[in-house]
Formats: C-alpha cells, structure tokens, sequence
C-alpha cells in the first residue's frame, strides 16, 4: 500500500467530496437496516395472533400494511442516499483520474532527451492510459466500496450484538478464515498483476513502433515475420492474464461459500436457540438471515476490491517510477527573462549520458544579434548537438553557454525556448490540418501570416495544390508530404513565431537546389535583425552567412567567412570545390 500513499494529496484536495460521500454512505446503511427490523416486527406480529386469537386481524393486517410501507420508503430513501454517494465518490475519482493524466503528462513534458532515449513509447502510453486507469478503479470504486463495507459491517454488528449477542458470534465465526483467504489471495494477485501490466506495456510498445515504421515493413515484405513475433508476444501477454484472472477468480465462490456457511450457521444454532428459548421469535432468525445477507455483496467484494487495490498499486508503482524523477533541464529562474539574442560558447564540452558520447570538445565562439553563423562537418561531428544546448534540451558537460551575456542555466527556462524558432533535421509534423501545423509555431496567426510564412518557406504553390489547400489534415508523422514539402512546412512553423534566434538543423536536405537557393534568400530578408545558425552538408546554405566554422569529431578545425575558408587548403574548400563539380555536371 505505501505506493499507494502518494495519492493522498488527491484525497485531501477533494476531501469535502470525499466526507460528504461517507456521510451519504452511513445515512444509508442506516435507512437499508429498517427493512431486518420491520419484518422481524412483522413475524413477531403474526406469532402473536397465533398464539391470542382475541387479536382482531384487521389489526394485523393494518400492521403488515404499514411495516410494507416503511420497507419501500427506506428502501427507496437508502437506494437514493447510495446513488448520492456514487455521485461523489465515484465523480471524485474522476476528478482524480484528470488530474493525475495531466499531472503525468506535464512530467513527461519535464523530463529530459535521455528519459525518452531510454523508455519506449508504447511504454509511456500505456501507463498514462491502462495504469492511471487502474489506479481510478482504487480511488473510486476500491475505495467507494471499501467504506461500504466497513460502515455497513460495523452498524450491522451493532444491531446484530443488540439483539442476540451469541447467535452474532456464530455468525461472525468464518470471518478469520476469509481474512487469510484474503491476505494470501492478494499478495499472489499484486505479484501477477505486475507481470502482466509490463507484458502489456510489451505489447503496446511493439505494437506503436509497427504502426510507425509500416512503410518500411510493407517496403521489405516483413509483414508475416512481425505477425508471427506479435503473436508470440500476444500469447504471453495472454498467459500472464489467464494466471491473473485464475488467481481473481477464487475469491467469488470464496467468498460465496463462506456467506453460505454464515447462512447454514444462523439457522442451525438459532434454531437450537429458539427451541430451548433462548431466541423468543422466529422473526429473530429472519433478521439474522437478512442482516448476513446484507453482508453478503460487502464481504464478496472484499475480493474485488483487494484485487483492485493489488492492481492499483502495481499501476502507481510504475507510475511513481517517473513521477519522482527530478528533470535534469529545471526551471531555475521563475522570473521573466528577456531575451535578445546573442550567442557565445566558452570552451564548451558535452558527453552524452546514454552512450558515454563525447559530442563537443572544448567549442567556443560567438554570434551576435543580427548575424548567422553556419555550421558544416561530417555526420556526427556535433553539429545537432550546438543546436540542443542552445535550446537547453540538455546542459554543457563543462564550458559555458552564453545567451546575452548570461549564462543560459539562470535564464527563464519557458522564455529561452520561446525566443527560439528551431527547425529539426527531422521534420515532424502532426496529425492535423497544414495550416495548424504552421501555426503551431504562434496559435493566435491569422491565415495571412501563415500563408505569409509558407511563401517565405517556399511551400505555399504546393499547398494550394491540394483539394482542402491550407485544411488538408496530413497523415500521422505528415506522410501525407513529400520530405522537402514537409521541411519547407516546418520552416514556415518556426519563422511564423518571428522569435529573436533561429535555428535551422539541415532543414534543406531532401530540397532541391533551385527551392533552396529562394529559400536562402527569403531568410536572408526574414532573419536581418535575428540571430541565426544554420546547420548544413551544403557549402550553398552556409556562403552568405556572416561566419562560418567546421566541425570535426567534436571539435572546430576551421572558422572564418566564406571568402576566407574557400581559399584555405581544407574540409571548406574540398566540399566546396566538390559541390560545384556535381552542380556543373547537372
């Protein structure tokens, strides 16, 4: 239960909710006992006419009437008060459910680029789905049905003691017995509920990189291999389920069986103690036999309700697991930072934590507001990685960077990322129409200023070219673009934000050379009082910017302009040279 624990914050925040459901709940179990009474009443009537035939039977009868009555007025009274408290209880843990989805989604928003290097994503939907689901089912039903038994279990006794306090010890006899049911049935289900929940995080992770990669399946006629694995780890994910479901299963004839007995008891040694007189009405029996079943549903669903808790708290282990990570990247300025735009690297070195990756070795050098600065070398020179501790996606290893002069840890974390407009190498678009994929970069756009951006992005013929123009909705991941179509729409998203650094990670790769010289010269007019860094293979992206350097295994081999570096024996002026001869031979 101590996973379990770190729901309470949930508990106390709703906790009028949660009170008056209790109070609804002891209002009703208290009405539901009139029903034992009033037919014990109506027995005892009946033996007395029996015995006194002077009793008029319109008397009786008049007495059945009215205790008929009471019994489908409290009734009806309990049955309203039940459905009160579910309106609370239940819509509590509603409540809950939302804020704990949102509260585990802002955490994976928090969480660094190693958590997801190191987690699947089928994994992370499932616990924000099927787990906080579980974990609904204990602060609602669990606990809804918890307190019914307990406040029912309790009242019930009390009557049952008042009226005959031997005849409740017998009845109370096998309730030690089912306890230890309980207790072993539990551990045993808490153990197979986890193994199951992980086989399906298995099976929801195989199943998400399937539906991401199925171009590449259907390209390589894979499709019969991958059923094959699914099936084999649908078979075992099924296997874990079948023994949890084995385990559950016991405890409805347990618990059956034992009510049962409850029952066989109450007759057997109420009937000895009617005889010998101890118990002076049969209506005493019938009360005894109504109050076990009315303790019937509340002890059989201990079991569920211990299964559910067993569950849950498998589910909000695995939730808790990443809600108390501590985000590497934090806030550590809630105050408002303005933010101009100059960059700087002071000997800047980072090692990648996954792969023990040195990156960069010792970078330094500076681009001031208003100037762009490109960066070339081999793939996985570094290159990407310059543009990640820009945008503090992860912190320098050692060294500082440097945003107007600050260092970029004490900067307001939401205004650093907000002045920048970055265009990935992979270019991701979402499921959603082109004109909000643009506007992602400023939600508040009018249509002007994204088609604005699209022209500049040089993307704005192509789109008009569609039957739903700017209202096509692409498919998943964009696939409904083409890879240069998809770039220019990116590149369009970030210029619309009009932030005061632009970073651009090889964003013209897959477009061909003329799109990409318009491009070129759009950003040109576009980024003239912007910071911008260019990332690039092209020596055509990276000639007109104000500075240039060359990255090799981490390190800058060569830095100057354009002019300068073309007439330097080196990696520059060999890609340079190389470049034309293919645009020559086109």
């Amino acid at each position: 239960m101590k996973e379990l624990l770190y729901l309470n914050k949930y508990f106390v925040k709703y906790k009028y909710r949660f009170l008056l459901g209790i109070a609804f709940t002891i209002i009703a179990q208290i009405f539901m006992l009139f029903t034992p009474k009033l037919i014990s009443s109506s027995f005892k009537a009946i033996e007395e006419f029996a015995k006194d035939s002077s009793i008029p039977s319109s008397v009786i009868r008049e007495e059945l009437l009215s205790n008929i009555l009471l019994i489908v007025a409290t009734t009806i009274i309990a049955g309203f008060l039940t459905f009160l408290m579910r309106q609370t209880l239940i819509v509590m843990s509603r409540h809950i459910e939302f804020d704990l989805k949102n509260e585990v989604f802002r955490q994976y928003e928090n969480l660094s680029q190693n958590f997801y290097k190191k987690n699947r994503t089928g994994d992370l939907m499932n616990r924000i789905s099927e787990d906080v689901s579980k974990v609904r089912m204990y602060v609602g039903p669990a606990v809804m049905y918890s307190i019914n038994t307990l406040i029912r279990f309790a009242i019930v006794t009390i009557y049952m003691y008042n009226v005959s306090p031997l005849l409740t010890l017998y009845t109370i006899l096998p309730l030690p017995i089912l306890s230890y049911g309980i207790f072993k049935l539990s551990t045993e289900i808490n153990k197979r509920s986890t193994v199951f929940q992980q086989y399906l995080s298995k099976v929801s992770s195989f199943s998400q990189e399937i539906f991401s990669g199925i171009r590449v399946i259907k390209a390589y006629s894979l499709e019969e291999q991958h059923q094959n694995n699914m099936v084999l780890l649908a078979k075992e994910s099924k296997i874990k389920s079948l023994n949890l479901a084995k385990v559950q299963s016991l405890f409805g004839p347990l618990m059956l069986a034992l009510i049962g007995i409850s029952n066989l008891v109450v007759i057997y040694f109420g009937g000895l103690m009617y005889i010998d007189g101890t118990i002076k009405s049969i209506g005493t029996i019938a009360e005894f036999i109504l109050y076990v079943n009315m303790l019937t549903w509340p002890v059989a669903s201990l079991g569920w309700i211990s299964s559910m808790v067993q569950e849950a708290e498998a589910s909000q282990k695995r939730l808790n697991e990443f809600l108390k990570i501590e985000p590497e990247i934090k806030n550590n300025n809630p105050k408002h930072s303005i933010i101009n735009g100059s960059i700087s690297f002071e000997n800047v070195s980072y090692t990648y934590e996954d792969s023990n990756i040195t990156a960069l070795k010792d970078i330094s050098f500076t681009v001031k507001k208003g100037e762009t600065l490109a960066i070339l070398g081999k793939t996985g020179s570094g290159k990407s990685t310059i543009l990640s501790l820009i945008s503090r996606l992860y912190d320098a290893t050692d060294g500082k960077v440097k945003i107007d002069n600050q260092e970029i840890s004490i900067l307001n974390l939401n205004d650093l990322r907000n002045s920048i407009g970055i265009v990935p190498q992979d270019a991701f678009l979402f499921s959603d129409s082109i004109k909000n994929n643009i506007k992602f970069g400023k939600e508040d756009a009018t249509d002007e200023e994204v088609q604005t951006a699209a022209k500049s992005a040089v993307v704005h013929d192509n789109i008009m070219g569609f039957n739903k123009k700017y209202d096509t909705v692409l498919g998943e991941r964009g696939i409904t673009l083409s890879g240069g179509q998809k770039q220019r729409v990116s590149i369009a998203r970030a210029i619309i934000k009009n932030p005061p650094i632009l970073l651009f990670d090889d964003c013209l790769s897959a477009v061909d050379t003329e799109t990409e010289e318009t491009i070129l010269n759009n950003l040109n007019t576009i980024c003239k009082d912007k910071t911008t860094i260019i990332v690039s293979h092209r020596v055509s992206s990276a000639k007109n910017a104000h500075k240039i350097i060359i990255i090799e295994d981490g390190k800058i081999i060569q830095q100057g302009s354009h002019n300068q570096l073309v007439n330097q024996e080196g990696y520059y002026a060999s890609l340079y040279l190389k470049q034309l001869s293919e645009k020559e031979l086109q």
